[in-house]
């Protein structure tokens, strides 16, 4: 594949990308109270102006069907992880920290607008080579670029959606890896193989077509009240924007279930927001407000 190597920005360049300590929680398994409060937050508290009591939080997440004392405990472990700040204002409450606006900006692109590839697209190569001082960096290194979708060309060499290049970017920076990260932006790979062939070897599609089943799945036990069903909907979608690189079509088998899945979310989540949002506004109050 034809490849154009791109510099990365020294440190305070224009080209830096802010990032917080707040960081999106890839282990938090959907439908745990610990992802059901992130989603939740997530999804209301900037519309809701950065800010809600504990009393209010408490009841959306008995909607949810998480019990007072252990919801109560969850939100402390949101706090600890610094999603959250607690802020007493009329009553005792919580505020959405300044510094996870990147993280669910990010998280909003992906969830609501996830990219399917076609096959003109640009792709983005990260090639590294870490001393063994660095062990522990390039662990994270690995783990961080697998949860936004990355593939495994060889074990230095990974290979993602050229528009994933600024998430990328991001990931290296926070773990000061500038000195041992070129990137490359590339054309269509060519291989002695097939294109699905070379997928299937850079990407675990058995695993991911697994995933898209079990998220097709699960849309038949939503809740029938929409607020609950909307947050479930999207607590168990937000895994896939992520994992799932959007390949082009023709990287791909001809019974991808990934097109159903994108249309089943975008479809429900069309019929549930709304009302949805409507419970938030006569739990908090912003209705009237």
């Amino acid at each position: 594949m034809a490849a154009e190597v791109v510099q990365l920005p020294a440190a305070g360049s224009a080209l830096d990308i802010a990032a917080g300590p707040v960081l999106d929680d890839i282990d938090a398994r959907p439908g745990s109270t610990a992802s059901l409060l992130r989603t939740l937050v997530g999804l209301y508290l900037r519309p809701l102006g950065g800010w809600i009591s504990a009393a209010d939080l408490v009841a959306l997440a008995g909607d949810l069907g998480i019990p007072t004392a252990q919801a109560r405990t969850g939100v402390t472990r949101l706090k600890q992880k610094g999603l959250l700040l607690a802020e007493r204002r009329h009553a005792v409450g919580y505020l959405l920290n300044p510094d996870a606006a990147t993280m669910l900006a990010r998280g909003d692109r992906r969830i609501f607008e996830m990219r399917e590839m076609t096959d003109a697209d640009m792709w983005c190569l990260i090639s590294f080579s870490m001393p063994e001082s660095a062990r522990a960096t390039r662990h994270q290194l690995r783990r961080r670029l697998q949860w936004i979708g990355a593939g495994v060309v060889s074990p230095a060499l990974w290979i993602c959606p050229g528009h994933l290049q600024s998430e990328v970017l991001q990931i290296v920076d926070d773990l000061e890896a500038r000195d041992w990260v070129t990137l490359f932006q590339a054309g269509t790979p060519t291989t002695a193989r097939t294109l699905p062939e070379a997928a299937a070897d850079w990407w675990d599609l058995d695993a991911l077509r697994a995933e898209h089943l079990e998220f097709q799945s699960s849309l038949e036990t939503l809740p029938h009240e929409p607020f609950a069903a909307y947050v479930r909907l999207i607590d168990r979608w937000r895994v896939l924007p992520y994992t799932d690189p959007g390949l082009p079509p023709s990287m791909l088998p001809a019974d991808w279930p990934g097109t159903r899945s994108v249309a089943e979310f975008q479809r429900l989540s069309t019929e549930l927001s709304d009302a949805a949002w409507q419970r938030v506004r006569d739990v908090t109050g912003a209705a009237r407000s």
